[in-house]
């Protein structure tokens, strides 16, 4: 009797415990080999087998909702700007190149060290003499027969490619055979006027010594032919210091057509957003921000106050250092295309409405 009362007692415990009920078939607890049955927390367990399974279980179930939320091909939908490809995240960084095998020289490339310089000729690496060019079109509007362009004319083609002036804006010709012929003539003229004598701008070597020492790819862009061009690059000594040199020959149009640069971007291997253009004309700073460049003028033709647009103007080269130029080239957000400009568009009307309504509630009263 008293040992019925203690079975339904224990098994009454366990009901109210949640715990499973464990039998001995053989009556023979002592002689038995399975260890003594416990209580661990509020179910009694016969075994640490069982506690393994058991927290086993109690973990499957409590992540087996997840299951149904995660899914397998792992392609998300995700909300990305006008510019950006679907289906990646972080946004692709346009300085990246996954060619590169080198995960440390990925890196780099996207960082600010890795940057391109490109050079104009004149006023920037050379001397440069204005009133030489502006004799030379003189010249051949008289050999021409043509009325001498006035001043204004002669600073709107400044940078211009000879047949690009001819055709466009002195309006002589619009024959290619003429346009070739004159602008040939024309830098006759030039070189007969120079006298194939260049003199390096002070500061200009010793920056581009400074480049070459930290290995910065670099590029020269003109204008004139590139056999003058080669010619004196020979003659001042810095013929292999350039990685890429663009000459007339291998663009259609001038400046302020930014096709120059882009062309030397191309063939160093540089996206805009991390090439520096050093030139020292409006005209330079307006085809480098066409090409989403940044651009150093150079104060060697014009004022510093008429070069404000520039990103950096200096009155020499050799006053930049290196630091200069990654900070120039140092780009945040606006590599990945972000809509700060739609931002400050809508907080600015949303600024402008509550003015609106007063004046209009204003008016009503």
């Amino acid at each position: 009797m008293v040992q019925s009362i203690a079975a339904a007692s224990l098994f009454g415990h366990q009901l109210l415990c949640g715990g499973a009920f464990v039998k001995n078939p053989s009556n023979k607890r002592k002689n038995s080999r399975s260890p003594p049955s416990q209580f661990i927390g509020k179910r009694l367990i016969s075994s640490p087998l069982s506690v393994k399974a058991s927290s086993l279980e109690a973990t499957k179930e409590a992540y087996s909702f997840k299951e149904d939320r995660i899914p397998k091909d792992w392609n998300y939908d995700i909300d990305v700007g006008f510019d950006r490809k679907p289906g990646l995240w972080p946004p692709e960084n346009k300085a990246d190149n996954p060619s590169l095998q080198n995960p440390l020289l990925r890196q780099e490339r996207m960082g600010c060290g890795w940057l391109g310089a490109i050079f104009e000729w004149e006023g920037v690496l050379i001397e440069d003499n204005p009133d030489i060019e502006k004799q030379a079109w003189l010249a051949l509007s008289e050999e021409e027969g043509k009325s001498p362009p006035p001043a204004f004319i002669l600073r709107r083609i400044e940078g211009m490619k000879n047949e690009q002036a001819i055709s466009e804006v002195l309006c002589w010709s619009r024959d290619p055979s003429q346009l070739r012929r004159m602008a040939a003539r024309k830098e006759e003229i030039y070189q007969a006027l120079q006298g194939g004598i260049y003199r390096l701008r002070a500061g200009s070597k010793e920056f581009v010594n400074v480049l070459l020492h930290y290995k910065i790819p670099m590029a020269l862009v003109s204008t004139r032919p590139r056999e003058a061009l080669e010619s004196a690059m020979g003659t001042i000594g810095i013929d292999g210091d350039f990685n890429v040199i663009i000459a007339a020959e291998d663009v259609h149009r001038g400046k302020p057509d930014p096709e120059m640069f882009v062309y030397a971007a191309q063939l160093l291997n540089f996206i805009p957003e991390r090439c520096i253009v050093f030139g020292n004309s409006n005209q330079t700073v307006e085809a480098a921000h066409d090409a989403r460049m940044k651009c150093v003028a150079v104060a060697s033709k014009h004022p510093v106050y008429e070069l404000g647009a520039a990103d950096l103007v200096v009155r020499y080269l050799d006053e930049l250092t290196v630091v200069d130029l990654k900070n120039l080239a140092d780009i945040e957000s606006s590599e990945f295309g972000s809509g700060e400009a739609e931002l400050e568009m809508e907080l600015e009307e949303e600024n402008e409405s509550p003015s609106t309504m007063t004046a209009v509630d204003d008016m009503l009263w």
